[in-house]
């Protein structure tokens, strides 16, 4: 018996050799793109599709009558730089979108046939491609995730944002985040960079949902974000070694130890609890996923996102180090990020530290959240801040890193938002971007 998934919902794999399949009112075809940790494909030979149907460890066969053909995957094959394997659905028909038939369905099954798991891709409107499920790696054991994450792009975008070369394939130019003259051109995953930045354009978060059109409660990523309100000023503190500053919320403290001297190589720890009902969360093995990100803004520009789908930042300066699914670590740490501050880019400014629920769950069922900023050098915490009691969003605003003259400050911010992922969360960070 197969069990159902529902978008963002994993589980996990345990025969050796699975076959995805899918099931869709229309002419599509099936491909894979196999990616390692930067979301990359190592060459072109990490690409299965129809004109080259086989890759190390996942070829295409013959589906049954009527239907796309299948992925045969045999995980053990699979190299080890491989992190993840996308499955990508495409519609044939040039005018096709998948809101005009029903809900097309991924299924992946053990080697005989017997269905393992099943999700239904709903919500889908003006997309004609959508990355249906991943099998990814988790500590050594593959897992699925159902993803049905729409593509605004055509199919020749999504394979080169991927890394595979396509030769004579010609940049799609989608709709614009809003209607300022003159419209700059947008790629859902990633987009360029705007004609008016002189700034690289961001990878955004895995992948940038698509929004149906018009949607005005549902705007893409912007290229400018809104000006914050005002706020008042908090005071600095100071960090010393052995007594660790406990931040209240919109306190700062300067970067640098005592003597002065500038910290380059700091950790991140951000940690969470289960609330004393719901259980479920402290496990983190059932439907509750949070995940710990960082976006790096350049004044108002948004830069770069270091986030689940993308461990390192292009510049290198910003690691994360992954899921913790069982909630152990450095000091009981769920999530840790790297930052190196030497490596960021002069023209970075800001450093916004964001937990996302995936699913929607909010945080009245989490306690005890926490950041904390270790020296990565001395391993010796610095500061920390703890937020007290649940509220009722589904992100966070942990803390900001930002610079101030020639030094970086770190900001307690501890704020909540209704975003699941960082494609809903970026178009809400303007008010947090204000910097000495």
């Amino acid at each position: 018996m197969s069990t159902t998934l529902v978008k963002g919902q994993n589980g996990p794999l345990t025969a050796a050799e699975v076959v995805v399949s899918i099931r869709v009112a229309a002419t599509a075809e099936l491909s894979a793109l196999l990616v390692t940790e930067q979301g990359k494909v190592r060459s072109d030979t990490d690409f299965v599709f129809y004109n080259q149907p086989s890759g190390p460890g996942v070829r295409l066969r013959n589906g049954v009558a009527g239907q796309p053909a299948e992925l045969a995957v045999s995980l053990a094959q699979v190299p080890a730089e491989i992190t993840q394997i996308r499955a990508v659905i495409t519609l044939d028909e040039t005018d096709a979108t998948f809101g005009r038939i029903a809900p097309p369905i991924a299924l992946v099954s053990d080697p005989g046939g017997n269905a393992l798991y099943e999700y239904k891709i709903e919500d889908l409107q003006s997309e004609s491609i959508v990355i249906a499920v991943e099998l990814y790696r988790r500590f050594g054991n593959w897992k699925v995730r159902a993803v049905g994450q729409g593509y605004a792009g055509g199919f020749a975008a999504l394979v080169t944002d991927h890394g595979v070369t396509v030769e004579d394939a010609p940049r799609p130019m989608p709709v614009p985040a809003t209607p300022p003259p003159p419209p700059p051109p947008t790629s859902p995953y990633p987009p360029p960079p705007p004609p008016t930045s002189a700034y690289p354009p961001p990878m955004p978060p895995y992948p940038t949902p698509v929004q149906p059109q018009p949607n005005p409660s549902q705007q893409p990523h912007p290229t400018h974000l809104a000006p914050p309100p005002p706020a008042s000023q908090p005071t600095d503190g100071e960090l010393s070694r052995g007594r660790p500053v406990n931040l209240a919320k919109g306190q700062r403290v300067t970067l640098r130890k005592e003597g002065g001297v500038a910290l380059t190589r700091i950790r991140m720890g951000l940690g969470w609890d289960p609330a004393k009902q719901g259980g479920l969360f402290g496990r983190r093995a059932a439907n509750i996923d949070l995940d710990a990100w960082v976006a790096m803004f350049a004044d108002r520009h948004l830069v770069d996102v270091a986030y689940y789908g993308q461990l390192i930042s292009k510049d290198g300066s910003i690691r994360h180090q992954g899921d913790n699914l069982t909630g152990e670590g450095a000091a009981g740490d769920d999530e840790v990020i790297l930052a190196d501050l030497s490596r960021v880019p002069r023209r970075v400014n800001t450093l916004l530290f964001i937990v996302t629920s995936y699913q929607g769950h909010t945080f009245e069922q989490v306690s005890n959240a926490y950041c904390r900023l270790v020296d990565e050098t001395t391993q010796a915490e610095l500061a920390r801040y703890a937020l007290a009691g649940g509220m009722p969003f589904t992100a966070i605003a942990m803390a900001k890193v930002f610079r101030a003259g020639a030094e970086w400050k770190l900001q307690a911010i501890g704020e909540g938002f209704q975003a699941k992922h960082p494609g809903e969360a970026v178009p809400q960070l303007g008010r947090f971007i204000t910097v000495d």
